[in-house]
């Protein structure tokens, strides 16, 4: 069974008397452990796509089953709990929390999602993870303490802290330099290697090469999807 499945997802924003179609009968199939890349030129709907993937907004119809989960029509108090458990985000901006420190970034999911660990259970986790990615002598470093590639690491290590089967990162590398951001897509490879599923949203072929598997959408709609090394071409 496909860790994510997509039927004919359509979302449609309105705006006073417009309807404005962003995704138009989307259909897709992810495995457990894939490496994908949604690739399209801005407003093409990969963000749209995105969200409605990772449970921060809802289809207007359609099915997306989730872990075999129909999660389309499904509660916001549902989709929050699938997020918190089951879903790493990395995002462009790193939004990491200004004045808090490193590990208190990465160790925050687990208020939501461990209420029952202790405070030192969470720390050592929450160490653990840093030193996955590399960073753990900056544990107490706070944000504006730390370059572009370091924060993108503490990033990284909050979407493992709850050790989740997807990661979805969206632009990544957009505020980094070209060697922190070979640094960051090694890391993401390695994280593949250990069976996340990784699902990436890029509008840099250089980027998607990364991938085993590239989606191309454009004015709402797939495409193409390119495989092995095709996507790497």
């Amino acid at each position: 069974m496909a860790l994510i499945e997509l039927e004919n997802i359509v979302k449609t924003y309105f705006l006073g008397e417009m309807d404005v179609p962003v995704l138009k009968g989307i259909n897709l199939s992810i495995e457990q452990g894939e490496y994908v890349a949604l690739m399209g030129a801005s407003g093409s709907g990969k963000s749209t796509l995105m969200n409605i993937l990772g449970c921060l907004d809802r289809p207007s119809s359609g099915n997306y089953l989730f872990d075999g989960e129909e999660l389309g029509r499904a509660s916001g108090d549902r989709r929050a709990m699938v997020r918190n458990q089951k879903i790493g985000f990395v995002f462009q901006s790193f939004n990491l929390l200004p004045r808090t420190s490193a590990l208190e970034n990465v160790i925050m999911p687990l208020s939501y999602t461990a209420g029952g660990l202790s405070m030192s259970e969470r720390r050592r986790r929450g160490l653990k993870a840093l030193q996955e990615v590399g960073i753990a002598d900056r544990a107490g470093h706070q944000p504006s303490q730390l370059s572009g590639g370091q924060q993108q690491r503490v990033a990284i290590a909050r979407a493992l802290i709850n050790r989740p089967p997807v990661i979805f990162a969206d632009e990544p590398t957009g505020n980094l330099d070209s060697h922190t951001s070979v640094e960051v897509m090694d890391m993401f490879s390695k994280l593949n290697s250990e069976g996340i599923t990784v699902i990436l949203v890029t509008h840099s072929s250089e980027i998607a090469c990364y991938a085993k598997r590239t989606i191309c959408m454009s004015d709402g709609q797939i495409v193409s999807g390119i495989f092995g090394e095709e996507a790497h071409k």
